[in-house]
């Protein structure tokens, strides 16, 4: 157990003006009293998370505070902050907390990240105008009851793995809700009130009890929805659900993690990839081969064609036999494609004999013609276009567009990421660039415009600055 002491923060920031302090970064420091803090009064960025408190009332004349990270404490209460009223961002997961209503007044809050805690009533947000992300993931909430009202600039809520049964007309104020996470809970189905969720974009609803599509009517009106998750509800398990969703909405994109058109596809029997990277077509015609070498042998002992289908098909025997066919005809490929290597390296090595040995009577015919000392000559001029051939590899290198970047300019380039987190900032990207600048690749005319994309990007940009300013979901539940 620590206690943070003003002298230390000032040594540490290289400065004697507590005034001058507007951030401070003191995670993973086993910090158990921080009210020192309350002399810093322009302290605006405050992270104090990975520490071992058990209060927030050291920070209560923290007035200017705007940013606030108290994740993974033993924090029980959130008393201290309820003055902090110029808060935009207050991320207090992963601690003990019992209760919220302590933030109930913060009017200004974008963010409120509360997941991992024992909260079981959410309190009003009422007067929250411009919360627009709200986790309340991993705590036992039973219902969400009136508490968000009216809070209609909400684009993000996360209430999965807790215990709600439903959520009846509880979102029907959010009209700007983009994101739902509602998976490991006990819902049975989605309230006709939804279609009010006009904008939702993505949709988690897996691990629940949902059993019929009658539950999923509402769906139709969300004609915005992109992105579904269905998954572990025993819906899911049934019979063309792709084919059916995509009937009830024509433009959603993702179905249970993976583009609907290929789920329609497996559904309609085409070729699937299985977990080898094969498929199954190969096996189908063999056996289709089968029925009819066997159907025609049948019709000339006047039997129904037909008839010596079905028996076929329904036969274990002979799909054995088909599938003994398949591996002695693999088998026999196998065997003529090695044997064809082997006849091929030997046909190289034949090549490169007689190409060796055409090259020394050359070379013993010139020495006899030659002075004794021109071949000393003749070897000076192959080393030096040998030298000049390489030399011109290495410098190609730069425009072939393989050679992996950081091994070309290992010495000259600093750790853009390392550098960003560092200082805190938004300059990764600058930072990206500016080294990539260091290397021209003319050969090259098409380039890549998003240097860093999909999770890159995630990773880069700082995940606390972007939430609560209407910035890309970072959730990581």
């Amino acid at each position: 157990m620590a206690v943070l002491s003003s002298k230390q923060v000032l040594k540490d920031n290289k400065t004697t003006d507590p005034s001058s302090i507007t951030s401070l970064t003191l995670t993973h420091k086993a910090l158990s009293d921080v009210s020192c803090l309350s002399e810093f009064e322009n302290l605006q960025r405050l992270d104090l998370g990975f520490n071992n408190l058990t209060s927030l009332e050291g920070l209560k004349l923290c007035l200017n505070l705007k940013w606030l990270s108290v994740v993974q404490n033993k924090l029980q209460s959130l008393k201290g902050i309820e003055g902090l009223s110029k808060l935009t961002v207050l991320n207090a997961g992963k601690n003990k907390l019992k209760s919220m209503d302590e933030v109930s007044g913060l009017v200004n809050l974008r963010a409120l990240i509360l997941n991992d805690n024992d909260i079981v009533p959410i309190c009003k947000l009422d007067k929250m105008k411009e919360l627009n992300t709200l986790v309340l993931s991993r705590n036992p909430i039973s219902g969400i009851g009136h508490s968000l009202a009216k809070i209609n600039s909400l684009t993000k809520l996360s209430l999965s793995n807790c215990q709600l049964h439903g959520i009846d007309s509880s979102l029907k104020s959010c009209t700007e809700l983009k994101e739902l996470r509602l998976a490991h809970n006990d819902i049975k189905t989605l309230p006709s009130e939804l279609a009010f969720n006009i904008k939702l974009q993505n949709l988690d609803i897996g691990n629940n009890v949902i059993m019929k599509r009658s539950d999923l009517k509402v769906l139709s009106s969300l004609v915005n929805l992109k992105n579904l998750n269905l998954q572990g509800n025993p819906i899911a398990e049934k019979e063309d659900l792709a084919k059916k969703v995509k009937k009830q909405m024509p433009h959603l994109q993702i179905l249970n993690a993976k583009p609907i058109e290929k789920a329609m596809k497996k559904e309609e029997g085409g070729i699937v990839d299985d977990e080898n990277g094969s498929d199954h077509h190969e096996e189908s015609t063999f056996l289709e081969n089968d029925i009819v070498k066997k159907s025609k042998k049948s019709s000339k002992n006047g039997k129904n064609a037909a008839d010596t289908a079905e028996t076929v098909l329904t036969d274990p025997d002979i799909h054995k036999e088909s599938k003994l066919k398949k591996e002695k005809i693999n088998e026999f490929d196998k065997a003529s494609g090695r044997k064809r290597k082997e006849e091929l390296v030997q046909a190289e090595k034949r090549t490169n004999f007689d190409t060796g040995e055409e090259q020394k009577h050359k070379k013993q015919k010139k020495s006899e013609v030659l002075p004794e000392n021109a071949s000393n000559v003749e070897d000076k001029e192959t080393a030096k276009k040998s030298s000049k051939k390489a030399k011109q590899n290495k410098a190609s290198a730069i425009d072939d567009g393989e050679t992996p970047f950081s091994d070309l300019f290992v010495s000259d380039l600093s750790d853009p990421l390392t550098s960003s987190r560092k200082d805190g900032n938004h300059k990764t990207l600058q930072n990206v660039d500016a080294a990539a600048g260091l290397a021209t690749f003319p050969k090259k005319k098409k380039q890549n415009k998003n240097l860093v994309t999909g999770a890159a990007a995630l990773q880069l940009s700082s995940a606390s600055d972007e939430i609560g300013l209407g910035g890309p979901s970072t959730w990581g539940d």
